[in-house]
């Protein structure tokens, strides 16, 4: 009897499972091989040269399952960033009653620091793809902006005011923005993603410390590195 060999991708683990053809209907994990395929291939190609067809053909699926799973081809880059936004939410109303806006999100962020845990290599493998196209940066961009924007309000649900809530937002994410950079670019022993930002809170306090206050320019300029970091980090590279 003929034997076929396919790979099957759940989060960064790979497992090759041997199976008879008669058994080719089962197609476990169809989500996990699209997304493992496409990985592969942009790496290979490049993203514009990648497209669905090809993806689903690397994966031994067909396009119409490819789609069942994913609106386009950046949601595989992308796919995870409402589940993020909303424990981001979720992190800032657990966090203590009475906590100061800018330490409500850095508990919030050190929250959602274990989503991705064994997944760095993942993660330089996406910040790859999107070093190399404009386009995926800019989503990108508009992806941090969300966080912000949703971690702002639920400041204000606490009952913290405007600036406040938008200006302790905006400095947060520009946090978890550098702290996600460094991370991603440490060796695979380098510490975790939660530490790297509770370093970065740190110095973030001396800053607005020496300053006798946070003011709003520097909290302000902060929050614009969120939004600019990437562009200037790409530009480099």
């Amino acid at each position: 009897m003929s034997v076929a060999v396919i790979t099957i991708a759940h989060l960064l683990s790979v497992t090759v499972i041997t199976y008879h053809l008669s058994m080719n209907r089962w197609k476990p994990d169809a989500r996990g091989r699209l997304a493992q395929a496409a990985m592969e291939l942009y790496g290979e190609r490049g993203f514009e040269q990648t497209t669905v067809a090809g993806i689903a053909e690397r994966a031994g699926l067909t396009e119409r399952t490819f789609f069942r799973h994913f609106a386009d081809k950046r949601e595989v880059l992308f796919e995870g960033a409402a589940f993020l936004q909303e424990r981001l939410v979720e992190g800032v109303a657990a966090a203590p009653a009475g906590a100061a806006p800018i330490e409500v999100m850095a508990a919030a962020l050190r929250s959602i620091a274990p989503i991705f845990a064994e997944r760095r290599a993942f993660a330089r493998e996406r910040r790859a793809v999107i070093a190399a196209n404009p386009d995926l940066q800019e989503r990108e961009l508009i992806k941090l902006a969300a966080l912000a924007t949703s971690a702002a309000e639920a400041l204000r649900d606490r009952g913290v005011g405007q600036p406040d809530a938008s200006l302790a937002a905006e400095a947060g994410i520009a946090v978890f923005r550098i702290g996600f950079d460094r991370w991603v670019t440490a060796l695979d022993d380098g510490p975790e993603l939660g530490d790297v930002m509770d370093e970065l809170f740190g110095s973030l306090r001396a800053v607005t410390a020496a300053a006798g206050a946070p003011s709003s320019t520097t909290v302000r300029s902060l929050g614009d590195a969120a939004r600019v970091s990437l562009q200037a980090t790409r530009a480099d590279e």
